[in-house]
């Protein structure tokens, strides 16, 4: 059974740890320990922990920006390769819909992550705009939930 919980400050360390993977390195700009629980005193972000069988397996990074809308800034699955990810992107959606009364969802990935393109899209992402991070291009993908 998966469930997405509110994250907890004690998790960080093995958020951090879940970052420093090689097969995640690749595909995000990793956050010091400090920088994950600044983020986590913000209102407007929300921390998500992936329970799989009752065991961390991983967590997400919502922030709730324009008026019906949150910015899908993270999702970090300590084992791949499950579809884990996707049951979890799916439980997010729910949530954004039930939990926060959001009904658009955005997010950026890099352009060289094509596993994850493939997945936004297989799951109703689509392209609307690109944009440059420190020299690598990414591109900008949204769903609606209505």
């Amino acid at each position: 059974m998966i469930e997405l919980l509110q994250s907890h400050p004690q998790e960080v360390d093995a958020f951090v740890v879940m970052e420093q993977e090689s097969s995640t390195l690749a595909h995000i700009i990793p956050y010091t320990k400090e920088a994950h629980l600044e983020a986590m005193s913000h209102e407007h972000i929300i921390y998500l922990s992936v329970y799989a069988e009752q065991k961390l397996a991983g967590f997400m990074i919502l922030a709730i920006d324009q008026k019906n809308s949150v910015e899908f800034r993270r999702i970090v699955i300590a084992n791949k390769g499950a579809g884990v990810g996707q049951k979890v992107i799916a439980l997010m959606e729910t949530y954004c819909i039930e939990n926060l009364k959001r009904t658009h969802v955005w997010l950026d990935v890099f352009e060289k992550n094509t596993r994850g393109i493939h997945i936004y899209t297989k799951l109703g992402y689509s392209q609307f705009d690109e944009a440059m991070h420190a020299g690598s291009k990414l591109i900008l993908m949204e769903k609606s939930l209505a």
